[in-house]
């Protein structure tokens, strides 16, 4: 190993990862962040990764959500107007 480098000689190379990604905050019930959470334990990734590849991975296959809303009996009639 030397004891002094010389870097005046490089050249610079522009970091391809710049910008590619965007922080954004978010809100997660705890069951959510709790799962990610212990999938990050086993897999040694960190949570904030997990939670990306998996979106990533539904933006990808434009997977839709399921959204049937099951309403209770009172938000129901309440709707009506009674």
């Amino acid at each position: 190993m030397k004891r002094e480098y010389d870097f005046s000689k490089l050249k610079e190379v522009k970091n391809p990862y710049a910008g590619k990604k965007k922080a954004v905050g978010i809100n997660l019930s705890p069951e959510v962040l709790d799962y990610f959470k212990e999938l990050a334990e086993e897999t040694k990734l960190p949570y904030q990764k997990l939670i990306d590849l998996y979106l990533l991975e539904c933006a990808k296959k434009r997977k839709k959500l399921d959204m049937k809303w099951v309403a209770s009996p009172a938000a129901a009639s309440a709707g009506r107007g009674k």
